[in-house]
């Protein structure tokens, strides 16, 4: 293995769910959780993601800390800041960088999920948030998954590496 192959495959830090949320049908609100269950091959509980082990956006996952940069970017105050829900991700987590889990299989409470992708930012995200969202957003998406292992997730779970890296 090279010296940046074993950089790639190294990733020692943990991850912790910050925020949970389902999109009951297109369009509809987020409803914000204390727990989800994650079903093998469908997707989590209450989520209107089409089930099935083709679809590889069963999860969707950013990262807490590009809430800051999002809202930096669009020039949001406190006040009046981009919250979890208004970028329809279904788990938002601190303390990992999810680009480091690009090929692999990752452990979220009780669940074991797979990355397939990168979740780029939609134009109805630019309708609902207002002009720059979608410029803002690119880059700071996150990942999207699917279930390997059904499983209960909560907040503050960690977020843990399960396997080397895998060809996506």
């Amino acid at each position: 293995m090279s010296p940046l192959q074993q950089l790639l495959a190294d990733v020692p830090q943990q991850g912790q769910v910050r925020w949970i949320g389902v999109r009951p049908q297109s369009r509809a609100p987020m409803l914000a959780l204390d727990a989800v269950e994650a079903r093998r091959e469908a997707g989590l509980t209450g989520d209107h993601a089409r089930p099935g082990p083709r679809n590889a956006r069963q999860v969707t996952l950013m990262q807490w800390e590009h809430l800051a940069v999002i809202n930096a970017l669009l020039g949001r105050t406190p006040e009046n800041p981009v919250l979890p829900g208004d970028l329809r991700r279904n788990l938002v987590v601190s303390g990992i960088n999810l680009f480091s889990l690009k090929g692999r299989r990752f452990r979220i409470g009780q669940a074991i999920l797979e990355t397939t992708g990168w979740c780029q930012p939609c134009a109805r995200l630019e309708q609902n948030l207002g002009r720059g969202t979608f410029q803002a957003v690119r880059g700071h998406g996150g990942i999207t998954a699917r279930v390997i292992q059904s499983g209960i997730i909560r907040l503050h779970d960690s977020l843990q590496v399960e396997a080397l890296p895998e060809v996506l």
